[in-house]
């Protein structure tokens, strides 16, 4: 049976499905390995962080479907594509950051972010489909970022990566809609994790600004709501596009941001 959802969280039920999670140690991907852990299913944590991982199945052990490690580094394509295999439920959530100049922009680290940002999310999905198309339903989970509809200076790999997974999550839309198969992207504004914080550094020095002014001046300056979104807000709406009432859902983008795209 599966455990009432906390105070807050929309019910859903999925209960007997597995679920795929990437970046899961920490931040959205932690919160979202939680909350479909909660929900009953079956959730297949991957990350490079293996003490991260085994910290969060410790935590997600009271969870109506529980959590497995699964230590990777997504870099290894072969590996994303067969871990994938079997699962109901696809969230591409791992990412990394790098702010610089494009003219400093090292193009070892672009090829890095590209990789594990899109090149792996293919790869993933790729192998994740012949189930999913074979039983007649799935989920494709793309965390994207505002990033993924707006650019921003100094972000050329992070905003390239995100554009590319929203065309990726829109063509498997259309070849997953017949299968009973659903493709979509949910975009946070700024969220309150490592991979924020550590931007905080980088972006004062990118801007000749102290650290302390980069949140209000350069993170929140475009969001109406001028405060970070926490990981379960994201996770939450994760959850939703998984659940039945989203089964017309595909091919399109939740934005959670603030109003920065209403300008």
């Amino acid at each position: 049976m599966t455990a009432s959802p906390p105070p807050g969280t929309t019910s859903v039920d999925l209960a007997g499905r597995t679920a795929l999670v990437t970046g899961a140690a920490s931040g959205i991907g932690r919160a979202c390995a939680l909350r479909l852990a909660a929900a009953g299913a079956k959730v297949r944590a991957v990350d490079r962080d293996a003490a991260g991982l085994e910290t969060l199945a410790d935590r997600a052990m009271a969870t109506a479907g529980g959590v497995e490690a699964h230590p990777l580094d997504l870099t290894d394509l072969e590996a994303a594509e067969l871990v994938a295999a079997g699962t109901d439920i696809l969230v591409n959530n791992a990412g990394l950051q790098l702010v610089r100049p494009i003219e400093e922009f090292p193009p070892e680290v672009f090829h890095t972010v590209l990789t594990v940002m899109l090149e792996a999310p293919f790869r993933l999905i790729r192998g994740a489909l012949p189930h999913m198309y074979g039983q007649g339903w799935g989920r494709i989970v793309n965390v994207s970022s505002v990033h993924g509809l707006r650019a921003s200076p100094y972000k050329s790999a992070y905003v390239a990566a995100k554009h590319g997974l929203e065309g990726l999550s829109k063509t498997a839309a259309l070849e997953g809609a017949p299968h009973g198969v659903t493709s979509n992207c949910v975009n946070p504004g700024y969220v309150r994790t490592p991979l924020v914080e550590k931007q905080l550094a980088d972006q004062a020095g990118a801007h000749g600004i102290p650290e302390e002014r980069v949140l209000k001046e350069i993170l929140l300056r475009d969001s109406a709501v001028k405060r970070l979104v926490e990981p379960d807000e994201v996770a939450e709406a994760v959850a939703y596009l998984c659940a039945p009432q989203a089964s017309f859902m595909t091919g399109t983008s939740l934005v959670i941001d603030g109003g920065w795209t209403a300008h």
